[in-house]
């Protein structure tokens, strides 16, 4: 038996919840599925548990992508209030952490709960787990009359002439992730950007990194910047900075700058550190060199944490004395090496600690107003389009801000189309 919906949304994470219950409140017939028994597990694991779900300073400078401008659309015309709207309206409890980064007060599951609370009002039908093994176009080849595709899944064979993908992208497989989306828009002939881990921590070669393996679980504010800033001026355009706080680990780096820094760091580039900002950090080791008889170190730890003052200062024999027996090129040279570490990773954590996925459909392809592809009735939202957020709520305004778009586009054309449109 065929089963027939006005619209099928495949993925039921942020953005697919989103839309399917929008879509379903504006009046179509909605169907919703998913491979894998739970939803939204990006969410539930989110800010530590309490999902970091908007960033109220939200902008288009605050995503990477091919083309920079394409989510200017989608989130001019969902806003990060209009979501915090939406939470009021359930009486979530929620605050501001940290540069615009809000987080539920109790628990992810309060978003998820919403979620799906929204998608029973728009009598959302959910089908979980289950798999699809097909998308074909069941009519309209040369795609220039309405089309219908024939969706073969676990329960059976769908017919809809609206299909929206929001499988999201490869990050974090053991959470269900896979690469369908990428499929589906390969299949239709739709363009990719190569996907790659983003948000995820740097890994250095075992070797090289054996001194500062020590120094594993230190945190600390930072300035970190990666591409060429002494360049060429179109190559120091490309040159990213961002005030953060710093982890080391057995392998690398990590913390919030890391994670921020390797959505723009590609292979072979160095990395650029400054471990001490907002510090005249020669000034004042010159200066306590004609006041101070302890060692180099122990003054340093006065400016750096401690762990780093003595990791540092046992790199150089010309660094382990008394402040006072140090020449002055060997105290500017220890100046420079904190406030300019320069490092090249050999590589990331990859998927399975990334937090999201770089690239993914190519933009050129799609319409930033409604979300739609160049493949009539085929629609791409959230994690699996060619956007991605910076760290602090941005990728799940994202999913947002395109799931609405994209309702509300199915929503204006089935009211077009259909002859006696029936809003719940």
């Amino acid at each position: 038996m065929t089963e027939t919906f006005d619209v099928v949304v495949i993925g039921a994470g942020a953005a697919g919840l989103f839309c399917a219950g929008v879509a379903g409140q504006r009046g179509l017939k909605v169907l919703l599925l998913d491979h894998s028994e739970k939803v939204a597990e990006k969410i539930r694991i989110s800010g530590g548990g309490r999902c970091n779900f908007t960033n109220r300073d939200t902008t288009p400078a605050n995503f990477v992508g091919e083309n920079p401008h394409f989510c200017r659309s989608a989130l001019s015309r969902y806003t990060p209030q209009d979501f915090i709207t939406l939470l009021q309206r359930y009486q979530i409890p929620f605050h501001e952490k940290h540069k615009g980064q809000l987080f539920c007060d109790r628990s992810a599951e309060d978003v998820i709960n919403m979620l799906l609370a929204e998608c029973d009002a728009g009598g959302v039908t959910r089908w979980q787990p289950c798999r699809v093994s097909s998308i074909k176009q069941a009519s309209s080849p040369d795609k220039t009359s309405a089309s219908s595709y024939q969706i073969e899944s676990d329960r059976g064979l769908i017919e809809v002439p609206q299909v929206v993908i929001a499988t999201g992208g490869l990050s974090i497989p053991k959470i269900g992730a896979t690469d369908f989306g990428y499929r589906i828009a390969k299949q239709f002939g739709l363009r990719l950007v190569e996907p790659r881990a983003a948000l995820v921590p740097l890994t250095f070669d075992g070797e090289a990194w054996a001194p500062y393996a020590q120094l594993s679980g230190l945190a600390l504010p930072v300035l970190i910047e990666t591409g060429t800033p002494d360049a060429t001026p179109k190559q120091r355009k490309k040159a990213v900075v961002f005030a953060e706080d710093l982890l080391f680990t057995h392998r690398g780096l990590s913390g919030p700058a890391v994670l921020q820094i390797s959505s723009f760091w590609r292979e072979g580039q160095p990395v650029r550190i400054n471990l001490a900002p907002g510090v005249d950090l020669p000034t004042l080791l010159l200066r306590a060199k004609a006041s101070s008889k302890k060692l180099i170190a122990n003054e340093l730890a006065t400016l750096v944490p401690s762990r780093l003052a003595d990791a540092w200062a046992s790199r150089d024999p010309a660094w382990q004395k008394p402040v006072s027996e140090a020449t002055d090129k060997a105290l500017t040279a220890l100046a420079e090496r904190l406030q300019d570490w320069q490092l090249i990773p050999t590589g990331t954590e990859g998927y399975k600690k990334a937090e999201v996925t770089l690239g993914g459909v190519d933009t050129r392809d799609l319409s930033s107003q409604t979300m739609e592809s160049r493949q009539q009735g085929l629609y791409f939202i959230g994690e699996v389009v060619d956007v991605t957020g910076w760290l602090g709520g941005y990728n799940f305004q994202w999913a947002w801000a395109s799931a609405h778009a994209c309702a509300e586009a199915l929503a204006l054309k089935h009211n077009n189309t259909s002859p006696h449109p029936s809003p719940r």
